[in-house]
């Protein structure tokens, strides 16, 4: 697909003017090198993780991870749900335009690390795995209104003013098909890893482990911490992904149809709530 000179332009923009500006200190531009000899292959998420130093947002105490996590949906987009559906037509349509407007930051597997957003602080989000654990009418308003706002204050520019209803509906459905593996990005432009599962649930292990070592967690708040998000993960593939809310609904509506099923206890459920907010305060998660 051709892309287009105007968000060539802005990566540029972003390399150049935020490298000065919100470049992480002491922390180099790393850029994923892909084996030429193997054809289609794609970095994993957890080699690029481990280059570039984390995924998504700033990983440090007081870099605003809390209030962005419980960010509320303004009243204009609460309860939207996409009314695309996410057949062969719209993830074409949305392919095109993450492409064009989306990988230079979010990788073309995305996983937050295209070309133009390893310099950014905040990181972009790996959005082909939060989008699974994120209502419809939070993607709409965060896709729509940029990031520029508090408590968010990334480079993300607001895409209502490019993008009309459809097209953001597109782009919801491709990156949440990037995340559930039914699409596989081509070996794009713009470089970075496809989602991996494996991986992710090692990051959650070494965030566990990290806490207990900090004084963080104890021990069985760890074990408690990766065996209730080792269901968590297998319950997103299953569950309806256009419920309403943020990231605190959607983990609060699983937990609860865990409860439900019998899958955990609630006393599992209460203890893992608490290991996520000691996590966040922490500055060990995103």
């Amino acid at each position: 697909m051709r892309l287009s000179l105007i968000p060539f332009l802005f990566a540029v923009f972003l390399l150049a003017g935020c490298a000065e500006e919100t470049a992480v200190p002491d922390q180099p531009q790393t850029v994923v090198a892909q084996d030429e000899s193997a054809a289609g292959s794609q970095p994993t998420a957890q080699a690029t993780q481990a280059a570039s130093g984390g995924m998504g947002v700033a990983m440090g105490p007081g870099g605003g991870m809390m209030a962005r996590h419980h960010a509320q949906i303004p009243e204009e987009y609460a309860g939207l749900q996409n009314p695309v559906p996410a057949g062969d037509e719209s993830l074409a349509r949305g392919e095109a335009i993450y492409q064009e407007y989306c990988a230079a930051c979010h990788g073309d597997g995305g996983m937050g690390d295209g070309l133009a957003g390893v310099q950014l602080d905040p990181r972009p989000a790996p959005i082909a795995h939060t989008s699974r654990m994120l209502g419809d009418d939070y993607l709409l308003w965060r896709i729509s209104e940029g990031g520029s706002h508090e408590p968010f204050s990334s480079a993300m520019p607001r895409w209502q003013d490019v993008l009309d209803d459809q097209g953001r509906w597109d782009v919801i459905n491709y990156v949440r098909a990037l995340g559930s593996g039914q699409v596989v990005p081509g070996r794009g432009p713009q470089g970075g890893a496809t989602f991996d599962a494996q991986a992710e649930a090692e990051r959650h292990a070494q965030i566990a482990a990290d806490g207990v070592d900090q004084g963080v967690l104890t021990q069985e708040e760890a074990d408690t911490f990766i065996t209730v998000h080792a269901e968590m993960d297998l319950l997103t593939a299953e569950m309806m992904l256009n419920t309403a809310g943020g990231m605190d609904d959607m983990q609060q509506a699983m937990l609860t149809l865990l409860v439900e099923q019998g899958t955990i206890s609630q006393q599992e459920a209460d203890l893992f709530s608490s290991v996520h907010e000691k996590l966040l305060a922490a500055g060990l998660m995103e």
